[in-house]
């Protein structure tokens, strides 16, 4: 599907956590969506009591609820992309998978991008050792994008997170899609925000790589205009990426 086969404004769905400093998660990629030109939608997964230093706790969503959110809002809003985000466990994965992998879903919402969020920028687990071979087998099949950061690459591929080039070179082979990550002081939010601006872009470009492309410039303008927005008190956690960086004055 191209540009011109989509309807305007481009609908996009979030399905991910909570993240309440809105650095990463849903409200992060509700951000992107705005910011790039599509309309946002969310489902929620997963709630964390997080801020820009840690994340103190997490409350997954029962996955039945997970599900009618799902098939409730499909049955009404035509939905031109998805972006996948931390799912928690393999019970929500299952279900989510299972949504996703409906004839009429598999038509009308071609557009997948998987974000296998795992670990936090503080190094907080967000996802259950148990649901790694779930995400494996039921969701990444079903994805157009994924988009893993390095250290989870090296969970996906059940081997240590490549670390030169040529490694990455070799990782993206087999997981045919792209990695991305980066390592700048405020980077909370970096995996959310790159996987919901391809979502975005997708449906608004003529092919998936220059969706990408598209997405990583964005994304780099918003790390570059990150300390303009001075969020911690104390200065010392991971500050988010300014998503509105092209839209605000500074």
């Amino acid at each position: 599907m191209t540009a011109s086969a989509t309807s305007f404004p481009v609908k996009a769905v979030t399905v991910a956590g909570v993240d309440p400093s809105g650095g990463a998660g849903v409200l992060a990629d509700l951000k992107t969506f705005s910011a790039l030109g599509a309309y946002g939608c969310g489902v929620i997964c997963a709630l964390t009591a997080q801020n820009t230093q840690a994340v103190t706790g997490i409350d997954v969503v029962d996955p039945a609820f997970v599900k009618a959110q799902m098939q409730t809002l499909f049955d009404d809003i035509r939905l031109d992309t998805a972006k996948i985000g931390m799912l928690g466990t393999a019970p929500v994965i299952e279900a989510v998978a299972e949504v996703l992998a409906g004839a009429r879903w598999r038509e009308e919402l071609r557009h997948r991008v998987v974000d296998p969020v795992m670990v936090a920028k503080s190094g907080d687990q967000l996802l259950q050792k148990p649901a790694v071979a779930m995400l494996r087998e039921a969701l990444l099949p079903q994805a157009t994008v994924l988009t893993p950061n390095l250290p989870e690459a090296g969970v996906l591929l059940d081997a240590r997170p490549p670390d030169t080039v040529a490694e990455m070179r070799r990782a993206a082979e087999r997981l045919r899609r792209l990695l991305a990550d980066q390592g700048q002081r405020h980077t909370h939010g970096t995996g959310c925000t790159l996987s919901s601006a391809i979502a975005a872009l997708i449906p608004q470009r003529a092919d998936v790589p220059t969706a990408v492309a598209d997405a990583r410039t964005y994304l780099l303008g918003a790390l570059a205009a990150a300390d303009s927005l001075r969020l911690s008190r104390t200065g010392q956690g991971h500050g988010p990426v300014h998503h509105f960086h092209a839209l605000w004055r500074r």
